[in-house]
This record gives structure tokens, sequence and C-alpha cells, in this order.
């Protein structure tokens, strides 16, 4: 057996949270924008904590910090939209991650179309993108987890290259 290594921590003491970051951080996410509409207005934000959960029924969850001005936003709409970045859009993502932005036209620049069930913002050059209802909140630390139920599904740009997220970097895919 191997000695456990250095940056461990004993049982029962708290793991500290740069080394928290640092080992999920390790685990290599796609990048993903998620948009609604409230009072007639845009308003969007970079996530890297999107998944599906459940097949039946559809269901897919993000995660939004509850300091966010996002967060309230998107709760309080009720339907959102996702669009899940290629390589190409890295630039949105920064964009769309930088806290203290002007709200107004924020997606000016980036092509983006009405979703056709939610009216919620996508972006056109997304890989893929989800139209969502929803479904649930749950309290997850200083974060909600946000479970949506999957009321449309699309693949804008099917054949680009993901944006990933890996160690604190943005990286693409060897092929």
């Amino acid at each position: 057996m191997e000695p456990p290594c250095p940056e461990a921590h004993a049982l029962g003491t708290a793991p500290d949270p740069r080394l928290f970051r640092q080992v999920v951080g390790r685990f290599a996410t796609g990048v993903a924008v998620v948009t609604t509409v409230a009072d007639g207005v845009d308003h969007a934000m970079t996530v890297n904590a999107f998944t599906s959960v459940s097949l039946d029924p559809l269901l897919v969850m993000f995660c939004a910090d509850r300091t966010a001005r996002f967060h309230d936003t998107v709760l309080t709409a009720g339907t959102w939209a996702v669009s899940v970045l290629p390589d190409g859009l890295r630039a949105a993502s920064e964009h769309l991650a930088t806290r203290g932005r002007p709200i107004a036209g924020q997606l000016d620049g980036y092509r983006v179309h009405r979703g056709a069930v939610t009216g919620a913002p996508v972006l056109s050059e997304a890989l893929a993108s989800v139209e969502c209802r929803t479904h649930a909140v749950h309290e997850g630390g200083d974060h909600s987890i946000v479970v949506g139920e999957v009321l449309s599904l699309d693949l804008p740009n099917p054949e680009a290259e993901p944006l990933i997220f890996h160690d604190g970097r943005y990286r693409r895919i060897a092929r």
C-alpha cells in the first residue's frame, strides 16, 4: 500500500478549501451558458456544473452561486436555456463568467436565437442546447442546485469541438 499523499488531511480535521479546489479542478468539465429572460431583459451566466440527472422524466441540473445576480433571476423566471459551448466561444464563456458586468446588452456581439419553448436566448453556435422549466431547487452550501425539466432539445452545431475546463484553465481535446 502506498503512503498517503502529503496533502491529505487527517481524519477528524476539515479539508483545506484550497486543496478542495485543486482536487475537484482535476475533473475535466464542459462549459455551458445558462440563460433566461426576466421583464424583457436577457440574463446569462457561465457554468461548468451542468449535467443530466434523469431519463424518466428528462431532467438536467446546474449549480448557481447564491450571491450571483443570476441566481434569483433564474429562479423567479422559472424557465431557462442551456447552451453547451464549443471551443470557439471561449471569449463568451469568460465574459459571461465576469461578476459585475453590465446586465444590459451582455449578449451583444454573440449570435443568439430565441428558444422555441421558453423564449430564452440560445447561443446559435452552441454544440447543443436544452430548454427547461425549473423542476426543483436544492440547497447545496453556498450554491443552489437547480433541476430542470427538459422541454426542448437541439443540436445547433454538433460537429464543433467542445470547450473544456480542467485544472483552472480552458483546454482543447487533442485529436
